[in-house]
């Protein structure tokens, strides 16, 4: 038996709806899978620099931030309504004192085919193929380790030389309270 054509299903909505609903689900798994790593890589990095203690949260790549998770505010996609079908930044709050000073590193993670590229700066990329284990991800704790005490190390440096005005960007550092 034959199926007779459902004139609604070939209209150019139709059309458009299907190609969303495609774009949808490619969307969702985009953000699934690059959830998934940045939650991999604040437990794997914790533990990294001291598994003994709470170091590093999910935090939102911009704005205000507190020593604390934020679940999927701390993606760029988040509030967007619609997943956008794009690379999703996230933010590391990582302890930086013993005082509680947390520093914002922004991570820019994207996938392209069987692979998820992780950007710290224009100049630090890690790349890891589908699927990954936590060993692969010691590359990214180790960097991101490299990225953070050359930070202090260089502005210090700088300093102790004479050098450190400049326009440097800088970094969200805040301490941490108890409120």
């Amino acid at each position: 038996m034959t199926k007779t054509p459902n004139p609604k299903r070939d209209t150019p909505l139709a059309k458009i709806q299907a190609a969303a609903e495609i774009y949808g689900m490619r969307s969702f798994d985009n953000y699934a899978q690059i959830r998934s790593v940045a939650e991999q890589i604040r437990d794997g990095l914790c533990q990294y620099l001291d598994d003994g203690q709470k170091c590093v949260y999910l935090v939102p790549p911009q704005g205000a931030f507190a020593a604390q998770d934020y679940g999927s505010g701390a993606y760029s996609a988040s509030g967007k309504g619609f997943l956008p079908l794009e690379p999703i930044a996230f933010g590391l709050a990582v302890q930086v004192s013993t005082l509680g000073d947390y520093m914002r590193i922004v991570l820019q993670c994207r996938k392209e085919g069987d692979k998820i590229f992780l950007q710290l700066d224009e100049h630090t990329t890690f790349d890891f193929e589908l699927p990954f284990s936590d060993t692969d991800l010691k590359s990214a704790y180790s960097g991101i380790y490299k990225y953070l005490l050359g930070w202090f190390e260089t502005r210090v440096s700088r300093y102790d030389d004479g050098h450190y005005g400049g326009g440097d960007i800088g970094f969200d550092i805040q301490r941490a309270t108890d409120s």
